[in-house]
């Protein structure tokens, strides 16, 4: 039910904004506008606002919304009231309208972002983890527990990391177009600062996903190594593992972070080419109410996808430690216009990647995954959801604003051949790029829904 009620909301909040763009700007340029619908097919609520001709619905069908003006291609239009159809207008009133929804929504993403710039956020402090094995942070001479202090790509100045998540967000858009990530790291006490450079430039990245940060190897935020909740009937149980026991080393590896623990469990599924339906026994040694305690582990094999995955049926290490992340009214400000324009940027750039093949289809998301992640934030607590909806508000706005002649974007475009060569596109024309703008967004939203499916059935 939260996901469900999470997932209206959402929706709601984010068709209004656009909707009301396209509506005031309408308003302002002196257009008369019939309708403003949340919402298609039939009403199930309207209302009018007092001395204002607009009825104002909301729809049975929540997934999109639209706002009606007077426009003489639609119907007949009276001759007295001919100056305030769209179609009458002078093109940059016709532009302007059409490009207030997409703004809109990216203005609410600035505000959204700032909002939670303001009143600071609780993220893992950027306290690094063991590296995992082969990956460029191992090679890059990273060892775990390095507290990251400062970062920046080649050619810019320093700037102070303030979270695992801004250091996350950094490797993402290093990772995706191609730069190298310099870092300035310290010991547990925070001296002894060193320069790391992450050759993320490396790495040919198509996807933002777990295999990426695998490939990097930072996984996530530092956590000391401790076993939590036990499962009953677990392998933890059965050999023995209590709640609280501090993992210091497994066979002949001394285990220093949750991470590493996590990566040994998974190495107990032996090398490919071998029987690998059942885990190779562990010996394991823990640290429990400030004694030694040796205990053998032999951790329990399942098919995740049709890939053997190795566990021990508990809760593996700590969380992690936090830090809230607070700015000042200029600087919050400043910080989420900033963010607003590199998510539109890495969307846009994972969109064009998508269309040449360098990047995979699978990026696409549908309406089942924002759902799910729209319950999820929600329950995480209010500055995660507003957090989420500033990144759903950006994606709408840079969708609505590709030359897709169906979107917001398309209609531009016409305008901008208008402006161009001084007449508009005919209307052969104009029915040949709907009916290919139509199919474009229905093979879209067919392969987010796929995926979509697929997430969740995986």
């Amino acid at each position: 039910m939260l996901t469900l009620v999470s997932f209206l909301v959402t929706l709601g909040i984010l068709i209004a904004v656009h909707e009301y763009g396209h509506y005031r700007v309408a308003v302002a340029c002196g257009i008369k506008v019939l309708k403003f619908s949340i919402g298609f097919g039939k009403p199930i609520y309207t209302w009018r606002l007092k001395n204002k001709e607009t009825e104002f619905a909301i729809g049975m069908l929540p997934l999109g919304g639209y706002v009606k003006m007077l426009d003489e291609r639609e119907a007949p239009v009276d001759a007295a009231e001919r100056h305030l159809a769209f179609n009458t207008q002078p093109l940059k009133s016709r532009a302007a309208v059409v490009a207030a929804g997409p703004l809109a929504n990216l203005l609410l993403a600035v505000l959204l972002y700032s909002v939670v710039n303001w009143s600071g956020l609780q993220e893992p402090k950027a306290v690094l983890p063991s590296p995992v094995a082969g990956s460029l942070a191992e090679r890059a001479g990273l060892n775990g527990r390095e507290t990251v202090q400062q970062a920046a790509f080649d050619g810019e100045e320093l700037e102070t990391v303030r979270s695992f998540e801004d250091l996350r967000w950094r490797m993402t858009q290093g990772a995706l177009n191609s730069r190298d990530l310099q870092m300035v790291v310290g010991d547990e006490s925070g001296s002894l600062s060193r320069t790391v450079v992450l050759p993320l430039s490396k790495l040919n990245a198509a996807d933002a996903d777990a295999q990426l940060f695998r490939k990097i190897g930072i996984l996530g935020p530092w956590t000391q190594p401790v076993i939590g909740e036990i499962m009953a009937s677990s392998a933890a149980q059965r050999s023995g593992l209590q709640s609280g026991d501090v993992v210091q080393r497994i066979d002949e590896t001394a285990i220093v972070d949750g991470q590493q623990l996590r990566e040994a469990i998974r190495g107990s599924i032996p090398a490919s080419g071998v029987n690998n339906s059942a885990a190779v026994p562990q010996n394991w040694k823990v640290q429990r109410d400030g004694r030694s305690v040796a205990l053998s582990v032999t951790p329990q094999v399942s098919q995740e996808g049709g890939v053997p995955v190795a566990r021990i049926g508990a809760y593996v290490g700590a969380p992690p430690e936090f830090v809230t992340v607070r700015y000042g009214p200029l600087e919050g400000l400043w910080g989420g216009a900033v963010r607003t324009w590199e998510v539109s940027v890495l969307t846009l750039k994972m969109m064009g990647k998508m269309v040449i093949g360098e990047a995979s289809l699978k990026n696409l998301s549908g309406p089942l995954t924002i759902a799910d992640y729209a319950g999820k934030s929600v329950s995480l607590g209010w500055t995660s959801y507003l957090v989420f909806l500033a990144l759903v508000s950006v994606s709408l706005g840079v969708l609505n604003l590709l030359p897709l002649p169906v979107l917001d974007g398309g209609h531009l475009m016409y305008y901008l051949w208008e402006w161009i060569t001084g007449h508009g596109v005919s209307d052969a024309w104009m029915d040949r790029l709907q009916r290919g703008g139509v199919a474009i967004l229905l093979g879209m939203m067919c392969i987010a829904l796929f995926n979509d499916v697929a997430r969740l059935v995986g």
